[in-house]
């Protein structure tokens, strides 16, 4: 079908839907970086698309910047095609990865260089420059040069001078990967604050998980160029719709089984990795005798010395690996059928004293709701 909108064109949306990505596909050469891509931004939202490199997420936000335009498909922005709009004609700004802060410049001039150059008033350049570095608390560095300030700091200086040309659409690329652990969870909770305060609808690229589930209301997981799932943070950790998607989103133990009895209130798979059967309290749409997965989160997994009762969702192992982390345990146990499962037990709930050591025997166990099934 051809799509004869063209650039300034308005396209009908629901009025909350500010971004639109419809059908996008980005060719290099021989090589498909985007696949047929569509993604919808709520207006004021924090949308993180997450992947690893290579799989297609900043080629998307350099598409949304302008920088790069798509082979096919169309880009809309406040229900206006911006398709093929140059970058310097759309209401978006973006955040690059290394900060991009001129050396040269004082930390006022590098906010004020994009107002200059569009001839924004003097007056009304002082103004906007120290309303946006009060907002991210720089105000009083403001004739300190780039190299004289942590990187914590800069990273605060690029965000004021993206947001001082008060953008509609504000696109951050790897926005934390320079800061170190700690100041990085710091600032994390810092940015999400002062992006609410703003007001702007942001997207941001991350290959750190943990960053996006703090940082975005929604997120995107992306692999060879295509959007697997799409949801909440909450959604796509509970909820993943495949066997990657559950391995990328935090740790879980993945299991291969067959479904042998199909009820509607429950299903139980066999699976060669354990030696009982594996009781999951809820319906599923693959049908018996269907090889499928099983995801079962680390902190779902219960690590007794006790044999567990009941027929199934129990295995028998010996403990080949203790991590204490602070707030839990994690331990790395091998069934006796060679398969390593990890479990997080909480710290509350052993003693050090107590807890079992490396090469003892242990049983672990699962209720029937934690198990989540995963098509093979």
């Amino acid at each position: 079908m051809t799509d004869n909108r063209s650039a300034g064109s308005t396209w009908s949306a629901d009025t909350d839907e500010f971004v639109r990505v419809e059908d996008v596909v980005k060719i290099f050469g021989d090589t498909v970086a985007v696949q047929s891509v569509n993604l919808s931004v709520k207006r004021g939202e924090i949308f993180a698309l997450l992947g690893s490199s290579g799989c297609g997420k900043s080629t998307l936000l350099r598409m949304l910047a302008g920088f790069e335009q798509p082979t096919s498909g169309r880009i809309y922005l406040d229900n206006e095609d911006i398709t093929a709009l140059p970058p310097y004609r759309r209401p978006v700004n973006m955040m690059f990865q290394s900060y991009a802060l001129f050396p040269h410049m004082s930390i006022e001039a590098n906010v004020a260089f994009g107002l200059k150059q569009e001839g924004v008033p003097r007056n009304e350049i002082h103004e906007r420059v120290f309303e946006a570095l009060d907002l991210v608390q720089m105000a009083a560095y403001s004739r300190r040069k780039p190299h004289q300030l942590s990187g914590g700091q800069q990273q605060r200086v690029a965000l004021a001078r993206s947001l001082v040309k008060r953008p509609k659409l504000l696109l951050l690329d790897e926005p934390m990967s320079a800061l170190d652990k700690q100041i990085r969870q710091k600032t994390q909770v810092e940015l999400v604050k002062i992006l609410e305060q703003v007001g702007v609808t942001c997207i941001m690229v991350t290959h750190d998980q943990e960053e996006a589930m703090t940082m975005a209301g929604r997120l995107a997981v992306m692999t060879e160029g295509q959007i697997i799932q799409c949801g909440t943070p909450q959604d796509v950790y509970a909820f993943p719709n495949s066997r990657f998607v559950a391995g990328f989103i935090g740790s879980t133990n993945l299991f291969d089984g067959r479904i042998t009895v199909d009820e509607p209130d429950h299903i139980v798979i066999e699976s060669d990795q354990l030696s009982r059967p594996l009781f999951v309290s809820h319906g599923v749409s693959e049908p018996l005798g269907m090889d499928v997965h099983i995801s079962i989160r680390p902190e779902n997994i219960r690590v007794t010395v006790e044999q567990p009762l009941g027929e199934g969702n129990w295995a028998h192992g010996h403990v080949s690996h203790v991590a204490w982390m602070g707030s839990y345990v994690r331990y790395q146990i091998r069934l006796d059928s060679g398969f390593v499962l990890e479990a997080n037990v909480p710290g509350v709930v052993l003693e050090q004293s107590q807890a079992p050591a490396v090469d003892e025997e242990v049983y672990v166990s699962w209720s029937g709701d934690s198990a989540t099934v995963l098509p093979s």
